[in-house]
């Protein structure tokens, strides 16, 4: 799943790389947490009904 880091979370993502040496889970944490906000927003945009004309 893609993911976009969020200005608010981007002190995290930068935290999980320059420690991922030490604590690879801080950064796959992060990176799962942005992928459900990722995947929240895209069930956003998808969910609408076409309205059909008559």
């Amino acid at each position: 799943m893609p993911f976009i880091v969020l200005d608010d979370d981007k002190t995290y993502y930068m935290r999980g790389l320059k420690e991922y040496e030490n604590d690879k889970m801080f950064l796959i944490d992060t990176i799962r947490q942005e992928q459900d906000l990722y995947e929240k927003m895209c069930e956003k945009l998808l969910d609408f009904e076409i309205e059909e004309n008559n």
